[in-house]
């Protein structure tokens, strides 16, 4: 006869009946199933491996006693289930559970302390307002964090500790009490909460200010972010993939949002000016927004120029428009200026020809390409 385990042996003297379910029948336990995948997207997945059992165990019965005490429930009409529960009037008033059992192989009894939490130190989303803690920059001088949030230092700082803040407007990075770096938050309410439950503490005051106010901006805030175009010329904003100029390749530009405009500054000087891809309700949750404290910088003293190659028909085309030069200029590489109202075109500084611009598109290549003949 095989031994009585001590799951049974509670269950009899309890009075308990079980009932075992058909193997691979995952359907008739859906309702423990269902706070089996609640827990692991609540908790598990957010806060990641624990430190050791007794936090894990801690951080748990928080989360449980938070479940049933405060998170309320679209089956129960959003009430919480301990405002729901009703002792049966035939339940035992001291069950038999054995007392001092520790089963060899089971990690020690933890301490009451930390198995059932108070109810005063049980935090919930809307309990954290900000939180700090510190990180160790990794070798690539970037901090990850949820909800894709990342913080990119430089490798400048890799190993250093820095203290992090955080709310849902701003991400703040301090070293040795200095603030180093200040982006926008995308981080929500829950991503809080798990950095709390992983960690990271309760913040004092705001080391710096705050990267974008706490309500969304009205529609006239000016909002600036950076970017670095890569290689091919784009860069990404708001899942926008748009093409800079060719002149802007590898360097990082600040894109400045005011209205239906967005300009790109480079270096200090106004680069390019194209329309805004990016709504003004939607500009605030943008990663690294923040709100501009600086008049539009002018643009350069020279206008921009463009080399185009003069093919045999005379035909060019510049910033999404086709110019026409007498065919007797095929070969030559002219220089086209590029100014507010006329396409400047010279050839040894010499002007060919003055034409009138037909939309404000900037151009994308400002080289001439050169075709080797085979």
């Amino acid at each position: 006869m095989p031994a009585e385990v001590m799951f049974e042996r509670i269950c009899r003297e309890n009075g308990i009946t079980t009932r075992l379910t058909k193997p691979r029948s995952p359907t008739t336990t859906g309702k423990i199933e269902r706070w089996h995948k609640t827990l692991r997207q609540e908790l598990l997945d957010r806060v990641g491996a624990f430190a050791d059992h007794a936090t894990a165990q801690a951080a748990i019965d928080a989360w449980v006693h938070a479940y049933n005490h405060q998170r309320p429930h679209q089956s129960l009409k959003m009430a919480t289930p301990v405002s729901m529960f009703r002792p049966s009037p035939a339940a035992a008033p001291n069950p038999a559970i054995p007392v001092q059992v520790n089963p060899i192989g089971l990690p020690p009894k933890i301490p009451q302390e930390l198995v059932t939490p108070n109810a005063k130190t049980v935090l919930s989303e809307m309990d954290i307002r900000a939180i700090e803690w510190e990180a160790i920059v990794p070798p690539g001088g970037r901090l990850s964090l949820p909800s894709n949030c990342g913080i990119k230092l430089g490798q400048a700082y890799a190993g250093r500790t820095v203290t992090l803040w955080a709310d849902e407007r701003s991400i703040h990075v301090c070293l040795d009490g200095h603030l180093v770096r200040t982006r926008g938050s995308r981080l929500s309410a829950t991503d809080l909460l798990g950095l709390h439950l992983k960690g990271a503490r309760l913040a004092g005051p705001e080391p710096g200010p705050s990267a974008m106010p706490a309500l969304p901006p009205p529609p006239t805030t000016v909002v600036e972010v950076d970017r670095t175009v890569n290689r091919e010329g784009r860069f990404a904003l708001g899942g926008h993939n748009i093409q800079a100029p060719s002149n802007l390749i590898g360097k990082q530009v600040t894109l400045r949002l005011d209205g239906y405009l967005m300009h790109v500054i480079c270096g200090g000087l106004l680069a390019a000016t194209m329309p805004a891809p990016i709504p003004p309700d939607r500009r605030a949750k943008l990663s690294g927004a923040r709100i501009s404290t600086q008049p539009l910088p002018p643009a350069p003293a020279q206008p921009p120029r463009a080399e185009r190659r003069v093919p045999a028909n005379g035909e060019m085309m510049i910033a999404r428009q086709r110019i026409h030069l007498s065919p007797s200029h095929a070969g030559k590489t002219v220089t086209i200026i590029i100014e507010d109202t006329h396409f400047r075109i010279l050839h040894n500084e010499v002007e060919l020809k003055l034409v009138p611009r037909k939309n404000p598109s900037q151009p994308i290549r400002f080289k001439a390409i050169v075709r080797q003949k085979k």
